[in-house]
């Protein structure tokens, strides 16, 4: 009888154990997916982003580049790190501190053109605050731009 108890004992607690696996790997799936990187132009550029998920793009709104569409939700505009450019377009209400030279991070998908959608665009708060990955972007590109001047 004392061997039942045992063997009834050990198999809840393995029963426990693989529940508890599988809804931890439920758990790291789901964050796994729902995952957003971010990436400079310079790393799109590169390769470096996926074009098979969703991905935030940081940078500045090149000046001169805001082109808004006729049905007046639509706008395109080019995204750069100072290094390298990538153009983006976006159907939506902009942001009212959206303008062109200033931080903007847009989230979407990168097509095969090279052309990003974006599905949400954030811009920066006030004239002292950039997204924190966008400022870490014009820094690694105009580090970049240096070593190559030399």
């Amino acid at each position: 009888m004392a061997m039942k108890s045992r063997h009834r004992k050990l198999a809840l607690i393995t029963l426990v154990v693989a529940i508890l696996g599988v809804a931890v790997a439920l758990i790291l799936n789901a964050f796994n997916s729902n995952l957003v990187f971010f990436f400079s132009p310079t790393q799109i550029v590169n390769g470096e982003a996926p074009t098979s998920r969703a991905f935030r793009l940081g940078g500045l709104v090149e000046a001169g580049s805001l082109k808004r569409q006729a049905d007046g939700l639509t706008v395109s505009f080019v995204v750069t790190d100072t290094a390298k450019s990538i153009p983006v377009t976006y159907t939506g209400i902009l942001p009212d501190l959206f303008k062109e030279g200033k931080g903007v991070v847009a989230e979407g998908r990168l097509g095969s053109d090279g052309h990003f959608t974006a599905t949400q665009v954030l811009a920066k708060h006030d004239e002292n605050y950039m997204p924190p990955e966008a400022a870490h972007a014009l820094e690694q590109a105009a580090k970049a731009q240096k070593t190559v001047v030399r």
